[in-house]
């Protein structure tokens, strides 16, 4: 493991690794414990009791944070004619159809989240190695191919994030910004692990959350007592 830095080393004595804390406590730890000049984005990890090799199993779904994650992301929606103009007048930093495709073919990717229309799919999926390499894929799940596009774009402006599943068995997601307000995080936080509860999968037995922890982005994790939840 490499050797943390100074800074490092002074915040993580703010933090008892053997110790589980309250939610409300662990955000103000997470606070307090980033080290970094820059604004931290503000993350969650949690451990599920599911086996990630059953599709049974499989949790995947997307959240709306109350008060946004601090990012602002850009969209991009393939779409044509009436539905073009709707995702402009949503907000949408990028639309188009033909053009867009054949531009991210040659490369182009300054861009975070893609819509598209289910029309489109068809065009879409040619970019499937390109756009599925760098998990920027539409897709029906996490409401990304739809018609209201209006709708989609204003939600992912607002904060609107995805969650899956990974290889691990666990979840990671950002809640926001070291600088957001404590009550701010606690709510993304919560509005989070809701939504994960929500998503418990039936053939999931046992223990479904295991564990929950909270850091910033250079900042040591900080264990929340997931018992809050269960």
């Amino acid at each position: 493991m490499a050797k943390r830095g100074k800074k490092y080393q002074e915040v993580a004595k703010l933090v008892n690794p053997d110790a589980s804390y309250e939610p409300a406590e662990a955000i103000e730890l997470v606070k307090k414990a980033a080290p970094a000049k820059f604004d931290e984005t503000v993350e969650v990890a949690v451990r599920l009791g599911v086996d990630p090799k059953k599709q049974d199993q499989a949790v995947r779904g997307v959240v709306v944070l109350p008060n946004g994650t601090g990012k602002t992301k850009r969209v991009l929606v393939f779409a044509k004619g009436d539905k073009a103009k709707e995702a402009e007048a949503a907000g949408a930093d990028f639309v188009g159809d033909q053009d867009l495709i054949t531009k991210i073919q040659q490369g182009w990717f300054d861009f975070d989240v893609c819509v598209a229309t289910p029309d489109m799919m068809s065009e879409v999926g040619k970019l499937g190695r390109l756009l599925g390499g760098k998990g920027l894929m539409p897709n029906p799940k996490a409401g990304t191919v739809t018609f209201d596009v209006a709708n989609a774009v204003k939600e992912i402006k607002a904060g609107k994030i995805e969650y899956r599943l990974d290889r691990a068995g666990q979840i990671h997601a950002p809640i926001g910004k070291v600088s957001f307000g404590a009550e701010q995080l606690q709510e993304n936080f919560r509005a989070l692990v809701e939504a994960l509860v929500r998503a418990k999968p039936a053939a999931a037995k046992g223990v479904y959350l295991r564990n929950i922890a909270v850091s910033s982005t250079m900042g040591p994790s900080v264990r929340v007592n997931a018992q809050t939840f269960r």
